[in-house]
């Protein structure tokens, strides 16, 4: 039996999590991308609880780097990074409610070679940044393609292939009042660049204006912990959702649930701060949903608890504190 049918989506949503009418959005229906999540465009999409949604995204880049030879810094128009799909309006969706998205499939799209990652000056893990500014000279641009493929993998070089294990790299909700650039993650989702947000998993986000408006994009083939230089391995794709709603559930970080454990997201910096947002918003969950009095669960988190670190490059950093269903019973 699908795991997905015991689900908290099942048992919580509004259409139960029984997939209902099918929509597509293609780069045409896209039209322009958003740069920025907030509530002061008009949704692309407006659907039911249950709807099945497949997206055309592009790359990080939207595909503006097209070889080895392009300098990003001579391409790019920062902040127009992170190009996004939506908003879609979920009918029915109200603040204090969740939207519950199931990730069904990741499938890369577009002429070979498909993926991109680069270096760009001020950005990464290892570098000084407008945030930790340094004197130190940036390090050298540099652009790599690289050809993907659904069932072999990404091809690093002739001695390196990486499975393919795609991910959505930002996905979030409309603030209420705020228009934030989609290279931030913050309570509402955003630019978490956590690779859990993958096929088969649903992630819970918080509903903080009417219908939702569900952003996504920014998807990637593979990365690591931290996304060490500031770019995952970027790359345009059909990615489809089944979208449903769970009314009443206030939550105020997004959470994740697979198969074998549930997850609370933070976002923020220090990076010790995302880390105490996210295991703050699982003690809480694991009390409210799970039985455990608080402190118990705080207790029992020291000793099973793990953390999947998302970003340690955006403006914000992300961590996942996570739970095996195992302990919860």
């Amino acid at each position: 039996m699908d795991w997905q049918t015991d689900s908290i989506m099942a048992r919580k949503g509004v259409a139960k999590g029984v997939a209902g009418t099918s929509h597509a959005i293609t780069e045409a229906d896209q039209g322009k991308y958003h740069y920025v999540y907030g509530p002061y465009v008009d949704p692309i999409l407006t659907v039911d609880p249950g709807a099945v949604v497949s997206a055309e995204t592009h790359d990080a880049f939207e595909g503006a780097i097209k070889s080895e030879t392009d300098i990003p810094s001579k391409i790019l128009n920062f902040p127009f990074l992170n190009p996004q799909n939506g908003p879609i309006y979920v009918n029915g969706a109200e603040k204090g409610d969740v939207l519950a998205v199931s990730i069904k499939s990741i499938v890369p799209r577009g002429p070979q070679p498909r993926g991109t990652t680069v270096v760009m000056p001020e950005f990464g893990g290892l570098v000084g940044t407008g945030q930790t500014a340094l004197l130190n000279p940036s390090l050298p641009e540099r652009v790599k393609k690289l050809h993907i493929d659904l069932e072999t993998g990404t091809k690093w070089n002739d001695k390196i292939t990486l499975p393919y294990e795609p991910f959505i790299g930002t996905i979030g909700t409309s603030p209420e009042i705020e228009a934030i650039s989609s290279l931030v993650p913050d309570y509402y989702g955003g630019n978490m660049d956590l690779p859990d947000v993958g096929v088969g998993a649903i992630i819970y986000l918080p509903v903080n204006i009417k219908g939702g408006l569900l952003y996504l994009g920014d998807c990637h083939a593979a990365q690591g912990d931290g996304e060490l230089c500031g770019v995952a391995i970027e790359h345009p794709t059909v990615t489809t959702l089944q979208i449903d709603l769970i009314k009443g559930w206030n939550i105020h970080w997004p959470r994740l649930e697979t198969k074998d454990f549930i997850m609370c997201i933070g976002s923020a910096r220090p990076m010790e701060d995302a880390a105490r947002i996210a295991y703050r918003e699982l003690c809480r969950w694991m009390a409210a949903d799970y039985g455990f009095e608080e402190i118990d669960a705080y207790m029992l988190l020291t000793q099973t608890g793990r953390v999947r670190l998302g970003n340690m490059v955006d403006p914000k950093y992300t961590l996942g504190a996570s739970i095996k269903k195992s302990f919860l019973v």
